[in-house]
């Protein structure tokens, strides 16, 4: 892998950057692999990574229906946290924040990392107690969690009304928690397993599994049958379907979940702040841009946008908080296609399926766990056991009742 540094970067842009060689190959299918990834985004290319650098698998393929980040992990608002409530979940965002943190130099590539904060409002005395309890909570799972009052949050957010429909009456706050550029994630994980041996094969739609013996033999996709004796799902929103196809009926529900720009302005905002009674996020891009992020549509959907009222009511409650954002134009809004369980916890780990293994179920959380998500699974997959962070989150839990209620802590409604 050819490595970034200041003085590759000074010596190529001597040289009119023309000895740069390309980030990743773009291979063609060999007949099998010892391990088949479908789905190219974070979670995909991060669990083939993994799998290669520490466990030594490289006969590995990520294979991507259309391009890689084109999925979820490029239509997401770039938010690493890990003030989860449940120890499950809280101990697994903190394995994965631990990762993030360092990210970039592992990879060799600036994934811009930007732990300014993330901080959430009450706007009641009975969501200030919640907050209160959820604090102390994560601090009980040894994650950094700090109560604010009204004046406190005033103080590090000067532009925040905090007497809008909904008064601010206090808030709590990670302060590690932050931002992270989601390109610079997926393109930093391609670049590293395609060193490491790994084939990334794009515009490769699976669409179905070979078996042989009441387990996984291979994938059926647009480029012809690929053997492999195990395969890993990691598709997100089309989960469902594609488990379909291999005999599984999973308890997934696939919505629109919109978020939208605005035009750069100077820097104003230099925390995430999110308000699950109004149903908003916002933070503010290293481009300027102010990243405003809302509630899941309430229809099922799998198209890569929103509806018009969802839209209007976010950015609404964004204007509560601060008025003087309606000077601004909305640049952009999209959506993407959140995969949410009955729990907002995903599912991961085995399936019935022999050599067939699942991550899915993510809901609003997936970005912040692409780290610990490929880490984890990458050792799921070579020992074919649960990762012990994951053991929580199989896909029989469903069966046992044992369910981990992570609704609260997804930040917004779904």
């Amino acid at each position: 892998m050819q490595r970034y540094s200041l003085l590759n970067l000074a010596r190529n842009a001597l040289r009119g950057n023309k000895d740069w060689r390309p980030a990743w190959r773009t291979p063609t299918p060999k007949p099998g692999y010892e391990v088949v990834v479908i789905g190219g985004g974070g979670h995909g290319l991060a669990t083939a990574y993994y799998l290669a650098r520490e466990h030594g698998i490289r006969n590995v393929a990520v294979l991507e229906k259309g391009w890689i980040g084109g999925g979820n992990s490029g239509r997401n608002t770039q938010v690493c946290r890990s003030n989860y409530f449940y120890p499950a979940s809280a101990a697994f965002y903190d394995h994965s924040l631990k990762l993030y943190e360092g990210l970039s130099r592992e990879l060799n590539f600036n994934i811009m990392l930007s732990q300014r904060g993330v901080l959430s409002l009450a706007h009641s005395e009975h969501e200030l107690e919640i907050n209160r309890r959820w604090a102390n909570a994560t601090l009980m799972s040894g994650v950094d969690s700090e109560i604010l009052t009204a004046a406190d949050i005033k103080k590090l957010v000067p532009r925040i009304n905090l007497e809008s429909r909904y008064p601010v009456l206090g808030g709590f706050i990670q302060r590690r928690g932050g931002i992270s550029r989601h390109d610079a994630v997926v393109w930093g994980y391609a670049r590293a397993a395609n060193a490491l041996g790994v084939d990334i094969i794009q515009n490769c739609e699976v669409t179905g599994f070979q078996t042989r013996g009441g387990r996984v033999s291979g994938v059926s996709t647009s480029q012809g049958i690929i053997a492999a004796d195990r395969i890993v799902m990691s598709v997100a929103g089309h989960s469902s379907v594609l488990a379909q196809r291999a005999g599984l009926r999973v308890p997934i529900t696939t919505m629109a979940l919109q978020a939208m720009v605005t035009e750069p302005i100077k820097p104003a905002l230099d925390t995430i702040l999110v308000s699950g009674a109004i149903h908003a996020y916002v933070s503010q891009s290293d481009r300027g841009e102010i990243v405003i992020g809302g509630a899941a549509d309430a229809y099922n959907s799998y198209a890569q946008r929103g509806g018009l009222p969802v839209l209007q009511g976010t950015i609404a409650a964004v204007l509560e908080l601060f008025p003087s954002f309606s000077r601004l134009r909305l640049m952009r809004q999209w959506a993407g296609m959140v995969d949410i369980t009955p729990d907002t916890t995903p599912i991961m780990g085995l399936t019935p399926v022999e050599g067939l293994y699942i991550n899915c179920g993510w809901g609003t959380g997936g970005f912040k766990a692409i780290p610990g998500g490929g880490h984890t699974m990458a050792d799921t997959v070579a020992h074919n056991r649960p990762h012990p962070l994951i053991t929580h989150f199989g896909l029989n839990r469903f069966e046992r009742g044992a369910l981990i209620d992570e609704g609260a802590a997804a930040g917004v409604a779904h």
